[in-house]
């Protein structure tokens, strides 16, 4: 069955039967991806007196203490709290709403003179070009799939590796654009190591003097090939941490725009787009 979104005047389709899942899990161990040298996920039974929070270890239930780090293990949506002494700069205030019509595009990043790898504004504009049509929409979030789109990056410890990161300049103009969602296969839109400088945080929210509250950054996601560049509905789901930075699991349906419908009506033809009736 297919459900019905509507978006800029037009209506699209998707299969709600049908979503695709672009997070990392949080497991514990040290093979699951890892950056900024954050501890490994840990799961700690619970025991008190008596009782023990494992059922494999004859207890009645499962009941277990997790030690997480979100910037650094799976992943993660941050607000600009990230930045921010704000105190309510926190996630539960700036992401209010969970759906948003997003764009997947992808990128090769380029060599820098430095050595560093960094994904270049003139890509990304490239990327956006090859969707003209769906561009004019002007999409809420954009997804980023970093190529070549190695099945690494699930469980890569990234700390100390100086991972490839964005262009200031792509921030900027995400922002000058109004992309208020954008999510990437990277650790950080910045550097490993800046100096504290942040510039491309900076840039997205537009902070501090313009700063876009709403405005979210989800790092370390992982777009599958199969997952062609294009239209998609984002489901943006995070915990409700009272904190700058949450786990979380965005997932994806392919968006399909519905053709008009011509309608005849006592007053003349109209064209209505989408199914619906007169």
């Amino acid at each position: 069955m297919l459900a019905t979104y509507p978006y800029a005047g037009r209506t699209f389709s998707f299969a709600p039967a049908a979503p695709i899942d672009i997070s990392l899990p949080l497991a514990p161990g040290d093979q699951q991806v890892n950056c900024f040298w954050a501890e490994p996920v840990q799961f700690d039974v619970i025991r008190v007196g008596s009782f023990v929070g494992s059922v494999a270890e004859g207890g009645s239930t499962n009941y277990k203490r997790v030690h997480v780090t979100p910037h650094g293990n799976g992943t993660h949506t941050e607000c600009y709290g990230h930045i921010s002494a704000e105190p309510t700069a926190t996630l539960d205030h700036c992401l209010r709403r969970f759906l948003f019509v997003g764009q997947v595009v992808s990128v090769l990043p380029r060599q820098q003179a430095n050595g560093d790898w960094v994904v270049m504004l003139t890509d990304i504009q490239q990327a956006l070009s090859a969707f003209t049509n769906e561009v004019t929409l002007a999409p809420e979030a954009l997804i980023l799939r970093t190529l070549p789109n190695d099945i690494a990056k699930r469980s890569r410890q990234y700390s100390g590796t100086n991972p490839t990161y964005l262009e200031p300049a792509v921030a900027h103009y995400l922002a000058d654009h109004q992309i208020q969602h954008l999510l990437l296969d990277l650790p950080s839109v910045d550097r490993e190591e800046d100096g504290g400088a942040l510039l491309a945080h900076h840039a997205f929210w537009q902070y501090p003097h313009a700063t876009r509250r709403e405005a979210t950054i989800t790092e370390l996601i992982f777009v599958p090939d199969e997952v062609v560049d294009g239209l998609y509905l984002l489901n943006l789901q995070v915990t409700s941490l009272v904190l700058d930075a949450s786990p979380s699991k965005p997932i994806l349906y392919r968006l399909s725009e519905l053709p008009s419908t011509i309608v005849q009506t006592r007053k003349g033809t109209s064209f209505i787009t989408g199914p619906f009736k007169a």
